[in-house]
């Protein structure tokens, strides 16, 4: 039985879910009528999404039913990038790419290196995502995808302190007295944690928003504390010396579940208030105070978000700030603790094996390529350190000539001529635009799909509400299409969405029932976790000088003032590049009404560097590096802080004002562990001028 509620004959009522790259993943109801979706809601009774929904999701018809969809297969017809196609049917184009991969494929054991799938979060669903593709390209033995850039560095942190990407439940912010909000911006990127915080707010709480930008956040709480880009390690190391100096520990705490305090407690100690201060680009006092608030309030609660982990220390950092509740005994209230990622308590609960078959690699071990450095790969040549040339690339869920760093390489990878490429996509994106064939695909209206959470402990389940508009297929029937005609007769590559969506999860950490019933179920996961310590390591305890790691420190950006002088004085302002509130990464963009809201790039500036150079609002500046520049629109604001300037949104490259996006100025270089992007770590000169093209 579905999970679906029959309101008339001509209106039903179906339950979904979201499956953007956002904490919340939201529970949906999708009203259709007569079998077009009229209306998208939170669902009230799923205790997180509590019947609210952002801006964007409100309005996934308007993309679902977008103008401009693609719904037919398409076959290039000009050249790379020029975004020029001609419809062609299902079979030719399946035939051709089947040619393609098999004539690849064929020449040698490990030949089918030379393709690379490319993919990640346009869809968190395990089944769209990362199920029938998972078997495919393992089948294939192609090259897999490191997938790095958004959450590697955290992720990796999180695992060296508290054992896996854990953390304390959603609603119990709600409870707190005293919330961080630690390099978050919730009320653009998880609107529902911030309910919870005002929650905590209007009963008493205080709330300390720590960002190098002014946001809409910081704006609601109590206090302000702008940092430095890439400084968040210095700052909990100074916090952590005022926690020593003034006892404000939980000696008990750290006694019975902390590995390596002694360590730990030595290297804070270096760290006074002073060389903080003058790290973060703040004040003594501020460090003092923030250290007060914290050892003295109680229960604490910490919401990390990964803009903070995107910079040269970004591991680092994360695991200075996880160690700061197991110092002053947070997590033993379930209201204590933090949060950064709750995915790791599906691990046990998601059927990984089953639903991606890495078995079909038969012992093969194919090259791994980092998606952060697809610039630079893709424009390799065969070597025996990196292995064959990339021939042919495989594109679904991910639009990397947007996203990915320093993309005038990405862009130049894309547009050879010789680069098979095929994209699985809703719209022409700018990475579609460089694509030999684009194949339709259905948006979470349209296909079966099961989703965990990086935001809370609740699965999922997803039931298409409509029927695929036009020729688009999921990705799952896509990749089972093209597995049969490259002969691949295992049992598995005929599995249906639907059977591959309902068997995601074990059904004793999962309850079926619920999920058939309502559309989703909680994980049986103890409220206050760690209240004795029961961290998922070797040791159960949290863990402060790890094996191969040892203590963590403040790691400078790779580029800033105090780590590049030399670079600095040319390119003197440090950049960073927050999401655009109507955005999803590079996801809404073409939706008219949301790019209508954002108005245009824009970059904002404090009115000192402004007025430094002749910059007033509206102006059209040229922001450049040795990478390259990009044209916007600027507004002058003390949003920014001195020294900083705020890049808006991930634009699609064809909406800049000169075909490019601010990812044009960031580079390939790497996090300190997590194998990450450092988009946050970038440093870069404003001037007046340029042309829009």
């Amino acid at each position: 039985m579905a999970a679906m509620v029959t309101e008339s004959p001509d209106v039903r009522v179906v339950r979904a879910a979201c499956p953007h790259d956002c904490p919340d993943t939201c529970a949906l109801q999708v009203t259709v009528q007569q079998g077009r979706a009229v209306r998208i809601q939170g669902d009230p009774d799923h205790p997180t999404t509590h019947g609210a929904l952002c801006t964007k999701v409100s309005r996934y018809a308007e993309r679902s039913y977008h103008p401009e969809r693609v719904l037919t297969p398409l076959k290039r017809s000009g050249p790379k990038g020029s975004g020029r196609f001609e419809p062609v049917g299902w079979d030719e184009a399946l035939d051709a790419i089947a040619a393609r991969l098999r004539a690849i494929a064929a020449r040698g054991p490990d030949a089918a290196q030379a393709i690379l799938p490319y993919s990640y979060a346009g869809t968190m669903g395990l089944v769209q995502g990362d199920g029938m593709a998972a078997r495919f390209f393992h089948k294939l033995g192609a090259s897999l995808l490191d997938r790095t850039i958004c959450a590697s560095a955290g992720g990796e942190a999180l695992a060296a302190t508290y054992g896996g990407k854990v953390g304390m439940h959603l609603e119990f912010f709600a409870e707190s007295r005293l919330v961080l909000i630690w390099g978050s911006n919730p009320i653009t990127s998880s609107v529902h944690f911030w309910t919870f915080a005002q929650q905590a707010k209007r009963a008493g709480a205080r709330l300390i928003c720590i960002d190098p930008r002014r946001t809409d956040t910081a704006d609601k709480c109590h206090q302000h504390i702008a940092l430095l880009p890439g400084t968040d390690g210095a700052l909990a190391l100074g916090v952590m010396h005022e926690l020593i100096e003034h006892d404000w520990l939980d000696h008990d705490y750290i006694e019975r579940h902390v590995d390596g305090w002694p360590a730990l407690r030595e290297r804070a100690l270096q760290w006074p208030p002073e060389r903080a201060a003058v790290v973060c680009g703040i004040t003594a006092e501020e460090v003092r105070g923030l250290a007060r608030d914290y050892g003295n309030t109680g229960p604490a609660a910490i919401r990390l978000n990964y803009g903070m982990q995107r910079v040269h220390g970004g591991g680092n950092a994360v695991r200075l700030v996880a160690m700061l509740p197991c110092l002053v005994g947070a997590w033993r209230h379930r209201a204590g603790g933090l949060l950064l990622s709750s995915s790791g308590w599906f691990r046990g609960a998601r059927r990984d094996a089953w639903l991606q078959r890495p078995d079909l690699l038969a012992g093969r071990t194919p090259r791994t390529i980092n998606m952060v450095t697809i610039g630079d790969d893709l424009n390799r040549e065969s070597s025996p350190v990196f292995g064959p040339r990339i021939e042919a690339v495989v594109v679904y869920n991910s639009n990397p000539v947007a996203v990915a760093p320093e993309s005038g390489k990405v862009a130049r990878g894309f547009a050879r001529e010789d680069l098979f490429t095929v994209v699985l996509e809703h719209f022409l994106t700018d990475t579609a635009d460089h694509a030999d064939y684009v194949l339709p695909a259905t948006t979470q209206l349209e296909h079966w799909d099961a989703h965990t959470a990086y935001g809370h402990t609740y699965a999922l389940l997803n039931q298409p509400a409509i029927a695929p508009l036009g020729q688009a297929r999921s990705n799952a029937a896509i990749f089972r299409a093209l597995a049969a005609r490259l002969g691949f007769t295992e049992e598995c590559f005929a599995d249906s969405d639907e059977a591959m969506a309902r068997g995601a999860f074990e059904a004793d950490r999962v309850d079926p029932a619920a999920l058939r019933e309502q559309g989703w179920a909680k994980l049986k996961v103890a409220d206050a976790p760690f209240a004795g310590g029961g961290f998922p390591t070797a040791s159960g305890k949290a863990v402060a000088d790890a094996p191969g790691l040892g203590v963590p420190d403040h790691v400078p950006n790779h580029e800033s003032v105090l780590s590049a002088p030399e670079l600095a004085a040319r390119f003197p302002l440090a950049m960073i590049s927050p999401p655009a509130r109507h955005f999803l990464n590079s996801s809404f963009v073409n939706v008219a009404s949301l790019r209508a809201a954002e108005r245009e790039p824009l970059l904002e500036i404090h009115p000192v560097d402004a007025a430094a150079r002749g910059i007033a609002s509206g102006t059209v500046v040229r922001v450049f590096n040795d990478r390259g520049d990009y044209l916007c629109k600027a507004e002058v604001s003390e949003r920014a802080r001195p020294g900083v300037v705020n890049g808006l949104g991930v634009w699609w490259r064809k909406f800049g004002l000169a075909g490019t996006n601010v990812n044009q100025l960031t580079h390939q270089r790497l996090t300190d562990m997590g194998r990450a992007p450092t988009f946050y770590d970038c440093l870069v000169e404003v001037e007046p001028g340029g042309v829009p093209a």
